[in-house]
């Protein structure tokens, strides 16, 4: 007899170990510790995340479709529509949406300042039960607030999955105080136990990686 759990759990493995090797292959995730990358806000990080161009590569796109999509049916079994968050969410919500047969909305981030006024483009209404999508959480703000949009607009919000998330203290605070659930696919964790794995982080790099998890608004590197 197969143990079709197990077996679901292998292949969901597989192919976030598949993902993660083909965002480093593109370079949409970078890692340096020791040279780390400095953000807009001001933060100091040793990695650095550009899920965008994931559009441009049919095969990692699907690849991350057929992951979102499977994380949902397990999760999320209840979801009636899925949003994807303006705007790096939106292309993989419309693939996850065909695949589920479901219908699709996007959140901007604030509403239009002309025409009508809207923040949620498609047809929602107060029976719908949403999931959304956004490519990448760092402290969760810009998804939190869609969710919150979504909500005011009086359907009921079942969660939150991402292509990846940073997973850092913040996000985790501020997805319990507003009391959203969040999935993501890819975590930091990962990152670095496939590093770890694959050998391509030293012992040092990678201590220096799981400090800055740890504390990320006053990491410094050692050589800086």
């Amino acid at each position: 007899m197969t143990n079709t759990d197990n077996t679901s759990n292998t292949n969901t493995t597989d192919l976030t170990e598949t993902i993660i090797t083909e965002l480093l292959a593109i370079k949409a995730v970078k890692v340096s510790p020791s040279k780390p990358f400095q953000y807009a806000s001001g933060m100091i990080s040793p990695v650095y995340t550009d899920l965008r161009m994931t559009i441009s590569y049919p095969e990692l796109r699907q690849h991350i479709a057929t992951g979102l999509t499977a994380l949902i049916k397990r999760q999320y079994p209840n979801a009636t529509v899925i949003a994807g968050v303006a705007t790096a969410g939106i292309p993989h919500a419309a693939w996850v949406a065909e695949a589920l047969s479901l219908p699709l909305i996007y959140v901007r981030s604030h509403p239009k300042d002309h025409g009508t006024g809207k923040q949620i483009e498609g047809a929602l209404s107060s029976k719908d039960h949403v999931v959304l999508i956004d490519d990448l959480i760092s402290t969760g703000g810009s998804v939190l607030g869609a969710a919150k949009a979504v909500s005011t607009a009086g359907a009921h919000v079942d969660g939150v999955v991402s292509v990846f998330s940073y997973d850092l203290p913040d996000a985790t605070t501020n997805f319990e105080q507003a009391k959203t659930s969040l999935t993501p696919l890819l975590d930091y964790h990962l990152l670095l136990e496939h590093l770890t794995n694959h050998h391509e982080l030293s012992e040092t790099d990678c201590e220096l990686a799981k400090a800055w998890h740890n504390d990320p608004w006053h990491w410094q590197p050692v050589s800086m």
